[in-house]
């Protein structure tokens, strides 16, 4: 696993793009759970930065396609599942196994 963010560093409800080996990461914090997806839209490759959090759900920002969190897949259209990685935190240090 890597470390790659602080827990301090994404707010409650909030999130911050890194990137890790040349792979762009979205960290998205619900409530204190800290969740780790690829910062691609896999429908058109949109960046998922500026992406709506609601309830365990990523919205797309071009066209709306809700992803869970938790497992990448999207309801709506099941043909797109958006990678997720498992989180492990330590203290304020978040660690993600990238794969």
């Amino acid at each position: 696993m890597d470390t790659i963010a602080k827990v301090s560093e994404v707010p409650n409800f909030g999130k911050k793009v890194v990137t890790i080996s040349g792979k762009e990461i979205l960290l998205a914090n619900v409530k204190g759970t800290i969740y780790a997806v690829e910062n691609e839209c896999p429908h058109q490759g949109s960046p998922l930065g500026a992406a709506f959090i609601k309830d365990g759900y990523l919205s797309c920002p071009r066209h709306g396609y809700r992803f869970s969190l938790a497992d990448g897949h999207c309801a709506e259209h099941p043909e797109f599942v958006l990678a997720t990685f498992p989180v492990q935190l330590d203290g304020d240090e978040i660690l993600v196994d990238l794969g």
